[in-house]
């Protein structure tokens, strides 16, 4: 009987951590870390501490790095500027190195913040144009990977959902929330354009390239594309609240004092590199929030 092989997955304590924990840990031996030990599967590691990180991998004997944690509040970004860099930037930095040292293919994830918006849509070979801090050092992470290391996968997300309300602070979960308080209007924005991305689609999307041996740098969020006033629709009727609770579009603007970080107008991107390789396997946005909520928010909105 062989033994199983060893992923060692970074700042997996988030929404992306708990998909990847769920998708890969009947078939590998994983050890996952980060710095909020909010699981049993967890153990505490900060990545920003190079020789901390370097013996924590190395111990391991691992065959993959994940590198999976990072920032992702674009407020908390625009604050705190140098602790983004040392948190998305040069931690991915010290998972080249330590990549490349033991010989193993490193995971990093990107976003579909690094364009400027002016593209409705953007392919894996579209030129990236990073507009805020939280943008700039993602991609800063990207060029560092391409140029420096040695094996690695570079898997570029949309609008995450995924893990539900007790780690999900995204779009889908602050819906959820305001549903919860009771709020019969909800206003969302109809200026801002962009692709869902289940966690778990994207987990299973990762281990197929990671089983082919395609590495490089893809695209990978979910099939049709949309827009944030949209996927508010799309959930109310999921949720068979469209006619209880009004759904109202305002401009960004409405919201610029909450969410004064700069946004591209279109984070709509195409999975054009899998397609063209036959291994797109994210489905369709709706079937997964469909999906999403059936799984995760089970009574969620039932009132205590």
């Amino acid at each position: 009987m062989s033994k199983k092989k060893k992923i060692y997955m970074a700042g997996a304590g988030g929404m992306l951590g708990e998909a990847f924990y769920k998708i890969f840990k009947d078939e590998f031996d994983l050890k996952c870390t980060d710095i909020d030990v909010n699981e049993d599967w967890l153990s505490y590691l900060d990545f920003r501490d190079y020789e901390a990180y370097r013996k924590d991998v190395k111990k391991f004997k691992t065959g993959y790095l994940f590198h999976i944690g990072a920032f992702t509040d674009l407020e908390y970004c625009e604050k705190n500027q140098d602790e983004t860099y040392r948190t998305n930037t040069l931690a991915v930095e010290n998972a080249v190195y330590i990549a490349n040292e033991l010989d193993i293919p490193l995971l990093y994830i990107s976003t579909a913040g690094i364009f400027d918006g002016q593209k409705d849509t953007y392919d894996d070979w579209d030129q990236p144009n990073p507009l805020g801090y939280y943008a700039r050092s993602k991609y800063a992470g990207e060029v560092f990977v391409t140029q420096n290391c040695s094996r690695y996968l570079i898997c570029r997300a949309g609008w995450m959902m995924g893990a539900g309300p007790k780690k999900d602070k995204k779009f889908i979960q602050k819906i959820m929330a305001q549903i919860k308080e009771g709020k019969k209007e909800l206003l969302v924005v109809d200026d801002k354009l962009g692709t869902p991305t289940y966690t778990l689609d994207f987990a299973r999307n990762v281990k197929l390239l990671l089983e082919m041996e395609y590495w490089g740098l893809y695209n990978m969020v979910c099939a049709g594309i949309t827009g944030r006033f949209e996927v508010a629709a799309e959930l109310l009727k999921v949720l068979g609240l469209q006619k209880e609770i009004k759904l109202t579009a305002v401009s960004s603007d409405y919201f610029k004092e909450i969410y004064f970080a700069a946004r591209p107008a279109s984070e709509r991107l195409v999975d054009k590199k899998l397609d063209l390789r036959n291994l797109n396997i994210m489905r369709d946005w709706k079937l997964c929030l469909k999906e999403y909520i059936r799984d995760y928010y089970k009574g969620y909105l039932k009132k205590k």
